[in-house]
């Protein structure tokens, strides 16, 4: 029971945080301290002989420094410059991104691959071939470009969509729904050596519960395809990562169930039929915190390696909180909620795009092992999104809403 405000929490609340990790190694404050100094006075005489301070910069973000200091490398996580020892990843790295043709992942490679370009990486992005080009994220891809991003396509499936591009450092598969779809990629990261070979996977994958959120230790349907693409990227010895992220939005996204349902019928004020009680919480992940997390493990060292992350936001809200949300935005001063009951309610097929009890996950486990931090907050980012809906003329199509009737029809005080 979330033990504040009915409409929002944090995870925190039903998860407790993690316990101070650094009050116990207080004790060696003054060694940190002092090599704090010394590599601040090393990058100091750099600075000196890379033309000061702005000099510096330049030459972290562009690796140099590893010549300078061969036991320290500096690259960015998150925005945020962290250390790592020399047992970490090399940097820079030539980095491979598959990419599926859409569908909830379809956002999360541009995001990867900008923020790994932008901290200096080699990166090449291999599109899916029945990718609609034209459509988003796709259509935005010339911006990939720009940055240096090698942007092809090809069947990740045949080896010889390979041939030519040279081995690389570190590969994320954000394709693969079966050992069949991961192996040749797979296979081939194994051939070349790679530091890390991230996978995007799903939450959805996880057995129903009634422990919340839900962690990475809890049982799988091990008939998901997913777990078989983990199962064989450990079975083969790859320095693996699985992500699995839930419920995730973005202004470039082609699947836009998860709000659209909302602000579909909100703006035209039509009623908003809900499953379940409405006060089930959800999170709501920005693809681009997905990709964030991603890119985390890239001088992550070996922690990383075989584990599992799940990817989300750490905001929690109800599902009657975030239409209210939404009408809020997009003008409307009281949304008309519907609650039903889906089991005795007969549909043709399912509408709502949520579960109608609690179901969400949480990033701790990805915030204890490498620093990871969520960059978007949902309040903001919904105004842009509604602005993007608007944009495409979302808000003034025609559309009919057959298997709402059916269930107002079904829902006695609401017939009509």
């Amino acid at each position: 029971r979330c033990p504040r405000k009915k409409d929002s929490c944090h995870p925190s609340d039903v998860y407790p945080p993690p316990p101070n990790l650094f009050a116990k190694d207080m004790k060696y404050s003054g060694a940190i301290l002092a090599s704090i100094a010394l590599n601040l006075l090393l990058c100091g005489y750099v600075a000196m002989n890379m033309g000061g301070s702005n000099g510096l910069k330049s030459t972290i973000r562009a690796g140099k420094i590893r010549s300078a200091l061969p036991l320290r490398r500096v690259t960015r996580v998150h925005g945020a410059y962290s250390s790592h020892s020399a047992a970490g990843a090399a940097y820079p790295m030539k980095i491979l991104i598959v990419q599926n043709k859409g569908g909830g992942h379809g956002e999360i490679g541009y995001h990867l691959a900008t923020r790994l370009a932008n901290d200096g990486h080699d990166v090449t992005i291999l599109g899916d071939p029945a990718t609609k080009k034209e459509s988003f994220p796709f259509s935005r891809y010339g911006d990939l470009r720009a940055q240096g991003v090698t942007v092809s396509y090809g069947d990740p499936c045949d080896p010889s969509t390979f041939s030519g591009m040279g081995s690389f450092d570190a590969v994320f598969d954000n394709i693969a729904k079966s050992k069949d779809t991961c192996k040749v990629v797979a296979d081939l990261a194994k051939s070349w050596g790679v530091q890390n070979f991230g996978y995007v996977s799903s939450a959805g994958m996880y057995k129903p519960g009634y422990v919340f959120p839900m962690s990475e230790k809890l049982p799988v349907k091990e008939t998901a395809g997913q777990k078989e693409v983990e199962n064989y990227l450990n079975e083969i010895g790859l320095p693996w990562t699985s992500f699995r992220p839930q419920y995730i939005y973005g202004p470039l996204t082609n699947k836009r169930d998860y709000l659209d349902y909302f602000f579909d019928r909100v703006v035209r004020g039509r009623p908003v039929p809900v499953a379940g009680s409405g006060q089930q919480l959800v999170t709501l992940t920005h693809a681009n915190d997905v990709a964030g997390m991603m890119a985390g493990i890239i001088g992550a060292g070996t922690k990383p390696h075989r584990q599992v992350y799940n990817c989300a936001t750490d905001e929690l809200i109800t599902v009657d909180a975030l239409i209210e949300l939404c009408a809020k935005i997009s003008g409307v001063s009281t949304p008309q909620i519907v609650h039903y009951d889906p089991k005795k309610v007969k549909l043709d097929k399912k509408a709502f795009p949520f579960r109608d009890s609690h179901f969400f996950v949480a990033p701790n486990k990805a915030k204890e092992d490498f620093g990871y931090k969520c960059e978007h907050d949902l309040v903001k980012e919904l105004k842009a999104y509604y602005e993007g809906y608007k944009a495409i003329g979302k808000d003034q199509k025609e559309m009919s809403f057959p298997i709402d009737d059916q269930i107002l029809n079904q829902v006695p005080m609401y017939a009509y």
